[in-house]
């Protein structure tokens, strides 16, 4: 059980490092809540309290959504998957982001649950993670002793349960690049279909050049196998500028096993990454516009069932 003596809702930034101030060393920062709450639960941490929970979902500094310069966005990190599957421009630049709010629970929970909440959590197999990663994202951070700074994702998640936010700071937006006109994808398998927390998923992104016949860009990103997701640069190198086909994608798609770190249940992850990066390079594929085979790895339904 999650109990805490006061639960404060800043509208502004400001407010938000007021209260951070003010209560110093006894508060936790909430947005979505969803991840905190079944943490909380009995049988997981038992009964939890904070003295003060400050939810931050009423900033709305930290829910817009505007292009930059050079081909990026920016993202507010309170930002709920849910918008991912009604806003267009969102779909239309984060063609991936519509995928992976798809396999995050079910409605009601992506109406809470923030895709910055779900990266600050730094769980290695965490869902928003992958795609933001093969979007080259970066963090952007704020406090009100050291103003804003900056740092790509992949430096700000350092393990399970760790990131480089200071004390104090808060993560305000998600910037990354524009990937309108990609094909995209996201594979996930878990111990449950129905609201599935990953063991092992997959975001994948591809670009066909002008005649839908090579690969012009390609970005893959894996989590779950290790303590951080990370990039899939071996599989990207071996399928750039190339016309893919089952047997090219296939060999992409072997390079990566040896990543898998777990102590348990090696081979099976082995063999689940092995059909999932074959699988979402498939889809990713076939959504920007050339289909291959994609049954030649069939795991997913028997892995799911």
């Amino acid at each position: 059980m999650l109990s805490c003596d006061l639960y404060l809702m800043p509208e502004t930034l400001e407010e938000a490092f007021d209260l951070f101030e003010a209560h110093d060393g006894s508060y936790r920062i909430v947005a979505g809540a969803t991840d905190i709450l079944p943490w909380a639960r009995d049988g997981r941490a038992g009964d939890v309290h904070y003295p003060v929970l400050v939810d931050i979902s009423r900033i709305p500094d930290l829910t817009g959504f505007r292009e930059l310069t050079g081909g990026r966005v920016r993202l507010g990190a309170a930002t709920p998957f849910q918008r991912f599957l009604t806003e267009d421009a969102l779909k239309r630049h984060l063609p991936v982001m519509p995928h992976v709010a798809v396999w995050f629970a079910d409605d009601q929970i992506r109406e809470s649950a923030t895709l910055g909440g779900n990266i600050v959590n730094a769980s290695p197999a965490a869902d928003g993670t992958p795609p933001v990663i093969a979007l080259n994202g970066t963090m952007e951070l704020a406090s009100r002793e050291g103003g804003v700074r900056r740092m790509p994702i992949t430096e700000f998640v350092t393990g399970p349960g760790r990131t480089q936010i200071a004390k104090g700071e808060l993560l305000v937006a998600i910037e990354c690049d524009s990937a309108a006109g990609y094909g995209a994808a996201f594979e996930k398998v878990g111990h449950r279909r129905s609201l599935v927390i990953s063991t092992v998923c997959v975001a994948a992104l591809v670009k066909l050049d002008a005649a839908m016949a090579t690969v012009e860009d390609i970005r893959l990103s894996l989590a779950g196998v290790g303590p951080v997701p990370v990039r899939l640069a071996e599989c990207e190198a071996l399928l750039k500028g190339r016309a893919p086909d089952a047997a090219l994608v296939e060999q992409a798609a072997s390079l990566p096993v040896d990543r898998v770190q777990s102590r348990t249940r090696q081979a099976y992850r082995r063999e689940v990454v092995r059909n999932f990066v074959y699988r979402g390079i498939a889809d990713a594929l076939a959504d920007a516009g050339l289909a291959i085979d994609r049954d030649a790895t069939p795991l997913k339904e028997a892995a799911n069932g």
